[in-house]
């Protein structure tokens, strides 16, 4: 990973220094490459932390009770990843000096930010989305000067939200999907939405060096396809832990 000049929040310093783990062999998202000789597009996603800057002395990690995370859902009607979880991001531009212009052009066209006001720490090493043929690098930032976000195109864009990282971080949001197919990663569900896949790998490969974490449950197995749809339903089922 690649720090920029930029400090960064004490509650911040190991997401910006630390590149993300997966002690526990349970993110397969961190690991993927390209295959050797395929045809790859460059895109960058903006992982973007507010709250406080000052760390709250009395939290794990000096997290603090405001932080939060900036998350997208996308528009069902999208030919690719429909109705998914994000971070806010898209495909490199040939005009784009590098993957942090991509992603606060992205973002800002995405959500309405102001990219003026966010302060980018450290960009990670580029991870390869097989359905879509992109190699996504992800670029985390600050919010320094936080702006009204929105969808900006509803024909994108079916969502926008600032998500507390506290109840991100709640062991009861937690949990691992598996997919017919073969997929297998960390997910959580919060507010209506379940991240998974791309967004859950990056997402839990930074909570496991930030110092943050809270113990959870890695044994709760759901499948992906039933809780989407228990999703979709407004159903809330309760989950033995």
């Amino acid at each position: 990973m690649t720090r920029t000049e930029h400090p960064s929040p004490e509650w911040l310093r190991r997401v910006a220094t630390l590149p993300p783990s997966d002690d526990n062999a349970i993110n397969p998202v961190l690991r993927r490459q390209a295959p050797q000789g395929a045809r790859v597009r460059d895109a960058a996603v903006l992982v973007l932390f507010g709250g406080s800057e000052e760390a709250d002395p009395i939290s794990v990690g000096g997290l603090p009770e405001n932080a939060d995370l900036l998350l997208t859902q996308r528009a069902t009607t999208l030919r690719q990843h429909s109705g998914q979880v994000a971070f806010p991001g898209g495909a490199a531009d040939p005009e784009d000096d590098g993957p942090i212009a991509t992603a606060l052009r992205e973002a800002e066209e995405e959500t309405g930010l102001d990219p003026t006001g966010v302060r980018a720490l450290a960009v990670l090493p580029g991870i390869f989305v097989p359905p879509s043929g992109f190699d996504v690098t992800p670029v985390v930032a600050y919010w320094d000067r936080p702006t009204p976000v929105r969808p900006v195109d509803h024909g994108e864009t079916a969502r926008v939200a600032r998500v507390p990282m506290r109840s991100l971080l709640d062991p009861d949001n937690r949990f691992i999907v598996e997919h017919r197919l073969g997929y297998r990663g960390p997910a959580f569900q919060i507010d209506g939405m379940l991240v998974w896949g791309f967004t859950a790998g990056v997402l839990a490969g930074l909570i496991a060096v930030s110092g943050w974490e809270i113990e959870w449950n890695r044994h709760d197995v759901r499948d992906l396809e039933m809780t989407l749809a228990e999703l979709d339903a407004g159903v809330a089922e309760v989950h033995e832990r």
